[in-house]
């Protein structure tokens, strides 16, 4: 269970905005949406602990990572939230292997591990890009640098995992094929997911709570009940997407709160 209520004004260049964000979900997918500017990768800074909010709490679970009030703020690093940004933000001067051990919790000039190793080695199998671990960013396509962000954030076991747009700089073939493998990844590793997005296709594939964003508030909270998503050949159902709003073809409505 994710709960999130913060505040925060962000002040630059002689503007500023306000941010205010109140949702809570128990479900396996939460999909932030709305327009850019809105907020969303603000909340997810919130959330991984890179931004702290003036005012609310946020909590995982039983977990309380944030608390203005109580002067709670548990640091990035000992949140074990996996984080993939939306240019995934590998290092170029790392191989693959190098870039994905990099997420495992160590001080960063020791040496991996022989179990560290044996976790990569663990990760670059269920990636499917084990002939590519000597290899750097640059000499990898848009889908693979990709994999290797999720394997990095994914190897460390956290108890949430953060996606900014995963599928925005993608061609719209791989888009489909890399939904089935998130599906299938996330039910393998059992991490919830908040995941920002502004393609109605991801609010069908993904949506079990869906968080509509306008002008630096949560504006609604959509909530569905949980439901088998289909297998990847599966054609039964190929119907366009719904618009935003109305009930993603994989799930039952259950309810939505509009906020003030």
């Amino acid at each position: 269970m994710i709960a999130v209520d913060i505040e925060k004004r962000v002040q630059s260049r002689g503007r500023s905005f306000n941010l205010k964000a109140a949702f809570r979900s128990d479900e396996q997918f939460v999909i932030l949406f709305g327009p850019s500017g809105a907020g969303k990768t603000l909340t997810l800074q919130a959330i991984a602990g890179l931004l702290t909010p003036d005012a609310g709490t946020i909590s995982i679970g039983d977990r309380l990572l944030f608390d203005a009030k109580r002067g709670v703020n548990v640091q990035p690093q000992c949140r074990n939230i996996g984080y993939v940004f939306q240019d995934f933000a590998l290092f170029p001067h790392m191989s693959v292997f190098e870039n994905i051990g990099f997420g495992l919790p160590r001080k960063w000039w020791r040496p991996l591990s022989s179990a560290d190793k044996s976790k990569v080695r663990k990760l670059l199998d269920i990636f499917e890009i084990t002939n590519l671990s000597a290899c750097f960013p640059n000499d990898l396509s848009g889908g693979q640098r990709q994999r290797v962000a999720l394997a990095r954030a994914l190897v460390r076991n956290p108890e949430l995992l953060l996606l900014d747009e995963p599928f925005s700089a993608l061609d719209t073939l791989l888009r489909v094929k890399l939904r089935e493998e998130l599906l299938e990844l996330q039910t393998r590793f059992k991490v919830p997911v908040v995941m920002i997005t502004h393609d109605p296709e991801d609010i069908r594939a993904f949506a079990q709570t869906l968080i509509t964003y306008d002008e630096g508030r949560v504006c609604k909270v959509d909530y569905f009940l949980k439901a088998t998503v289909a297998k990847p050949h599966d054609t039964a159902d190929r119907s366009p997407p719904d618009p935003p709003h109305t009930i993603p073809s994989h799930g039952v409505h259950r309810g939505q709160i509009w906020c003030a």
